[in-house]
């Protein structure tokens, strides 16, 4: 349960005056939430930077292009002709040194006149410009008389927002949020906030939102430390609730004597890498141990991770259990399928998969299969954690890729059986950094070797001025018999970017290279994606354009080139995913970036970067530095995905100090307990990691 004191933070934006139903869609949308916003959402969206209207110079010394805050008299009001409501209405005023004209569009009947009557004096803050030799400045942020002037700080925080959400509509939200601010109990330590230099959080988030200096919204700055910490405190406090649950002691182990893991090793086609083999047996030992294993699998595009995950999944069939594995996507769960198949026949091993396309008769069948336990590796997507799907002996959970998965989905597959093992699977390596923010409960392996006969891929980058070059270059290899990549940002066209998009370019390159192309994206239908997958695969199309729906799990090993256009806007390890889908055959492969010119300073060393390494450790660690638009674990923004506060650019260090906090508290007070106990319990439930509590009363 909630606790009470945190109920008026966790009331709707709807109920703040002046918040209604567009503005509720709107914040929505800003904020990032499924459902009406609360808030507490409000009050963790912080400034991106702050405005400075302290300055008050004469009109006379006013410099252009700057924000200026000017005291002056309304001297007369120059409305538009009525049958033009396209012009402007002007103000003029004027201060003992010259004159500036404030100009309103669109400017409803009767608004200027009272924001700025005739012979007053008012404050106007706003961007001064020069038109026709005379200062002025379009739409005033503020219009103020004396007495309101007086209480302004003159420093303002400027937010994200989102179209059609005004700057002043979303501070006024802010404003009354903070005065609905409950007395919060202290949930840091003493002894951490003496060293962090940490104010109270009432302190923080009001000093965030009000600032009193420039400084107060810098997120290395102490009020927004404060609150980044809280919230790595209540994500690494979470992941340790999970990990004491799913440590506990595990009567019946789940390690059988290797029979079924030695067919599957003699079938493979070659032989395992060392660091394959290092992570094998490392997953067999944890089986044998008397707690539950929580191992995290991370290797770089290609190196094996699925064959590890089918040898743990076979070292349990042996003690007659059964796995399952969830991926992400329908996409990526059938290429596992298709990898783990053959090997697991080899072995006598049952597999079967189950997605939202198995339906009725067939989807019947396979649930009916896995509770009599006649499957003994069950690979999908979401549709495992549904209620019908109930295994007869499920041993080991492996999730692929983990961070698109929170702690719910980790936990919803794990009581399908008792005590259940965990093996998650990365297929982007995370800095050191990261592995202890989101795998902070967790061992880790590394894969980083290629397999064996993997070739190396010739990385070049292209300025898109030479596209019919690219084209021909294309054309060549099609005729040689070569399988080609094209992929583009965007599915079709859109107002808003001017980026290519896959279907424009598909038609283009159809006419002219015919049949031999084909289309694939995230909007088409499963079944037709397989088709033209498969039709890629076998070669009765040569040149593939598609989106990044071929980022993970697309295994084309005949695919030797790849053309990437819009590069540029591409993060650092998407661009690394990307590439992986080529030279996973025996021939040499080449990967075009196409980019577009100029290109800004932060392009410019993602694409050197990808150019010289092919090593994705060494490129998560880059993306880590450079923090592009391209998030280190695949979400778009910049900062930690999951996190809205803390950042990992800024708070790395707070990342380890927030994780031993975490592991002193469950020392201290495993079932948190006390007042102290309570307290963290509000910090759960304010950063939404809350769905770790129930387990604390779990058996």
């Amino acid at each position: 349960m909630r606790p009470t004191l945190l109920n008026p933070l966790f009331a709707p934006v709807t109920s703040l005056p002046g918040v209604g139903p567009k503005q509720e869609g709107l914040l929505r949308y800003l904020l990032g939430r499924d459902e009406t916003p609360r808030l507490v959402d409000l009050l963790l969206h912080l400034p991106s930077s702050v405005i400075d209207r302290r300055t008050r110079p004469k009109i006379r010394d006013a410099v252009q292009g700057t924000v200026v805050t000017l005291e002056v008299t309304v001297d007369r009001h120059r409305p538009p002709p009525p049958r033009n409501a396209r012009a402007p209405y002007l103000v003029y005023a004027s201060d003992d040194t010259g004159d500036v004209v404030l100009t309103f569009f669109r400017a409803k009947p009767g608004y200027v006149e009272k924001l700025l009557p005739m012979g007053a004096k008012r404050y106007v803050s706003g961007t001064l410009q020069m038109y026709d030799g005379t200062p002025q400045i379009v739409h005033p942020d503020r219009v103020v008389d004396e007495e309101a002037f007086a209480k302004l700080s003159g420093i303002d925080p400027v937010y994200p927002l989102t179209e059609g959400l005004a700057l002043g509509a979303l501070k006024r939200a802010i404003a009354q949020a903070l005065q609905k601010l409950p007395e919060l109990p202290e949930w840091i330590s003493p002894e951490v906030m003496r060293r962090c230099h940490f104010p109270p959080i009432r302190e923080a988030l009001t000093r965030v939102h009000i600032p009193v200096e420039m400084t107060d919204v810098l997120p290395d700055g102490p009020f927004w430390s404060r609150l980044a910490f809280d919230e790595l405190l209540a994500g690494q406090l979470a992941l340790a609730l999970v990990r004491a649950q799913l440590r506990r002691p595990a009567g019946n182990r789940h390690a059988g004597d290797g029979h079924l893991r030695k067919r599957i090793i003699d079938a493979l086609p070659y032989a395992l890498t060392a660091s394959q083999r290092g992570a094998a047996a490392a997953i067999a030992g944890d089986l044998q141990q008397p707690v539950r294993m929580l191992r995290l699998l991370q290797g770089d595009v290609g190196s094996g991770k699925t064959v590890v995950a089918l040898l743990a999944a076979a070292a349990v069939a042996e003690a007659g259990k059964q796995a399952a594995l969830m991926a992400p996507t329908e996409i990526l769960a059938r290429q596992h399928v298709k990898t783990v198949t053959p090997l697991a026949e080899a072995a006598g091993l049952e597999v079967a998969i189950l997605t939202g396309r198995e339906k009725g008769k067939e989807r019947r069948d396979i649930l009916a299969r896995c509770e009599a336990g006649e499957i003994d590796f069950l690979v999908g997507t979401h549709a495992l954690i549904q209620d019908d799907v109930i295994f007869r002996a499920l041993a080991l959970a492996v999730v692929d890729e983990q961070h698109r998965f929170g702690v719910r989905e980790r936990l919803a597959l794990t009581e399908k059986g008792e005590t259940v093992d965990v093996l998650v699977l990365s297929a982007t390596p995370i800095p050191r950094t990261l592995v202890l923010t989101y795998f902070g409960d967790m061992d880790v392996s590394e894969l980083r070797e290629k397999p064996a006969g993997r070739q190396p891929i010739d990385t070049r980058a292209v300025p898109d001025s030479r596209l019919e070059e690219v084209t021909e270059a294309v054309g060549r290899a099609l005729a040689a018999g070569k399988r080609v990549y094209w992929i583009c940002p965007l599915v079709e066209e859109s107002e808003t970017v001017n980026l290519t998009n896959a279907e424009a370019r598909f038609k283009s390159l159809h006419q002219r290279f015919g049949d031999k192309v084909g289309l694939v994206h995230g909007k088409m239908r499963g079944t037709e994606k397989d088709r033209v997958m498969a039709q890629f695969a076998s070669g009765d199309i040569g040149l593939l354009v598609a989106t990044t729906v071929v980022e993970v799990g697309v295994d084309v090993p005949a695919a030797t080139v790849m053309v990437i256009e819009n590069a540029e806007r591409f993060g650092l390890a998407q661009l690394h995913q990307l590439r992986g889908r080529i030279g996973r055959g025996l021939e040499a492969s080449t990967c075009l970036l196409l980019y577009r010119e100029p290109l800004g300073e932060m392009s410019k060393a993602r694409l050197k970067a990808i150019r010289e390494t092919t090593d994705g450790f060494r490129i998560a660690e880059e993306d880590l530095r450079l923090r592009g638009e391209g998030d280190v674990l695949g979400v778009r923004q910049s900062g930690l995905p999951g996190y809205r506060v803390a950042r990992s650019d800024v708070h790395a260090q707070l990342i380890t100090q927030a994780r031993d906090e975490a592991l002193r508290i469950m020392k201290a007070n495993p079932k948190l307990t006390g007042t102290q106990g309570e307290a963290l319990r509000c910090l759960l439930y304010l950063y939404e990691r809350d769905e770790a509590l129930p387990l604390m009363g779990a058996g």
